[in-house]
């Protein structure tokens, strides 16, 4: 038995929890004042005080946590998402305490997080990126004109060393580009503490696709299939599904190479993320960046590929020779679409919804529905935190079957005492253009009033649109037999039943 600090809270604690009590392993919580009654501090074998509510003097600060991981003389710390995830000091800490980092290594994390090392990086793998300017601070303003000018408006201004879409914005011409620059590097000086920004290519009709893999190092990396994020607000995704709907196998697959050809390049170690963007209009992919952490949208992963990759990750970082980790026996089936429960409210410009959880009552869960949740009743959401209460995922044999599952689930929940964005997630899944699967990255900027407006509507239903309904090809492997009635899975510490 391993002790494994989650330097985290809320509900990814909760899913590294289920991993380690799977694995058998004690799972070591770290909680704030805002945290201490809260439902990963619950459900951990110790709980520990870190500090004040504000992140930067909890959660945030890795002399408290390392405090607490050698007091307690853990095994292992695993960071989730967020927070010191992709923080290479703090992973250099933890290794040079002798404490098992479940991540990849530091240099990985530095590189990879710096946007414009990672194209770099991308080229050298002749993976295709999107056209773009960096070190703009080294060009005269005619030269920066000139090269802005050959790449073609819009532009999209981004943080070299940051992600989550933080000072993002669209350019449309150089008169306002400055102003965009400077607004960008500001707000990536204070969230990550380098104000370095890069420009590139906005692809105005672009789906969001990303590749999970997983590496070994020196020897090489696998895929686990593709997920679509493209169903976005204000650059966070709200829904992410697999397969991705309407684009060609060829071109997914293409990008999986490519994902993988990065990550053994680079020797990368662990579960790891490479993003694209797809440019509909012409039928081309781009590198985005490189995420190297477990992210947000993992279950969708696993309950189209049955593998734990929580599990895999700590199996892996403590030298344990995984079950099913070469490319031939990693199939997907099925599909799987997430999404993601925020305390906020719709009807306020989706503002922040702090507060307690007067009532909370899920409807029984049926077979392929999987609970991904940070909360139970009477628990407090702070303000000091992502407004991020929890995911709810959804399995089924056929896109559709997939859709209709989560919406019924989500029409039965009760939750009373904060607003939530659960009826904008309905109306979303029932919007014809996303159950056509046609949907790019900016529908919800482009189409807010409607979607919004159609909140509590029954216009919109499955039955408007005629979908294919063709059976997607059930793959046997070692791992799950998909007959043609019943079968049966654990993923995430979750069992999930299918019916053909």
């Amino acid at each position: 038995m391993k002790k494994i600090l989650i330097a985290n809270r809320g509900e990814i604690a909760i899913r590294i929890i289920k991993s380690c009590k799977i694995l058998g392993h004690k799972s070591v919580a770290i909680y704030s004042d805002a945290d201490k009654n809260s439902k990963h501090v619950r459900l951990a074998d110790e709980a520990h005080y870190l500090g004040p509510s504000k992140a930067q003097e909890s959660y945030l600060s890795v002399q408290k946590i390392m405090d607490v991981a050698m007091k307690l003389k853990v095994d292992a710390i695993h960071p989730g998402f967020g927070f010191l995830s992709e923080n290479e000091n703090f992973a250099q800490q933890v290794i040079d305490k002798n404490i098992v980092w479940i991540g990849p290594k530091p240099n990985l994390i530095k590189s990879m997080g710096n946007k414009d090392i990672a194209r770099e990086l991308a080229l050298k793998s002749n993976i295709p990126i999107c056209p773009g300017i960096s070190n703009i601070t080294k060009l005269n303003s005619d030269d920066l004109k000139n090269k802005c000018e050959n790449i073609g408006y819009p532009l999209l201004v981004k943080s070299s060393a940051g992600g989550g879409g933080i000072g993002m914005s669209v350019v449309q011409n150089f008169k306002d580009l400055s102003k965009s620059i400077e607004k960008t590097s500001n707000m990536a000086e204070k969230s990550f503490g380098n104000g370095d920004v890069f420009i590139e290519k906005f692809i105005t009709n672009a789906r969001h696709i990303e590749i999970q893999i997983f590496g070994f190092g020196d020897k090489g990396a696998v895929h686990l299939y593709e997920r679509d994020c493209s169903m976005q607000r204000r650059y966070q995704k709200i829904i992410e599904e697999s397969p991705a709907p309407e684009i060609d196998r060829t071109l997914i697959e293409s990008m999986a190479n490519a994902a993988v050809k990065l990550s053994s390049d680079v020797k990368y170690q662990g579960a790891g993320t490479v993003e694209f963007i797809y440019d509909v209009e012409q039928k081309k992919y781009y590198f985005l960046e490189m995420n190297t952490r477990i992210q947000v949208e993992h279950p969708v992963t696993e309950l189209v590929t049955n593998n734990d990759l929580v599990s895999m990750q700590i199996n892996f970082a403590f030298n344990r020779k995984n079950k099913f980790l070469k490319q031939e026996k990693i199939s997907i089936y099925g599909h799987s679409i997430e999404c993601r429960v925020y305390a906020e409210d719709p009807s306020k410009n989706f503002l922040p919804s702090p507060g307690k959880i007067s009532k909370l009552t899920f409807p029984k869960v049926p077979n392929g529905i999987r609970l991904d949740w940070g909360y139970d009743e009477n628990d407090d959401v702070s303000f000091y935190y992502d407004p991020m209460i929890g995911k709810i995922i959804s399995h089924d044999l056929v896109r559709e079957d997939a859709v209709s599952k989560l919406i019924n689930f989500l029409e039965k929940i009760v939750l009373q005492g904060i607003k939530t964005n659960i009826p904008f997630l309905i109306s979303l899944l029932k919007d014809k253009i996303f159950i056509n699967g046609t949907h790019n990255t900016k529908y919800i900027e482009n189409n807010l009033n409607t979607l919004t407006s159609e909140i509590n509507s029954d216009k919109n239903t499955l039955s408007e649109v005629a979908i294919d309904k063709k059976r997607i090809k059930i793959v046997e492997t070692d791992k799950l037999k998909i007959a043609n009635n019943r079968s049966e899975t654990e993923t995430g510490g979750i069992k999930v039943v299918y019916f053909d």
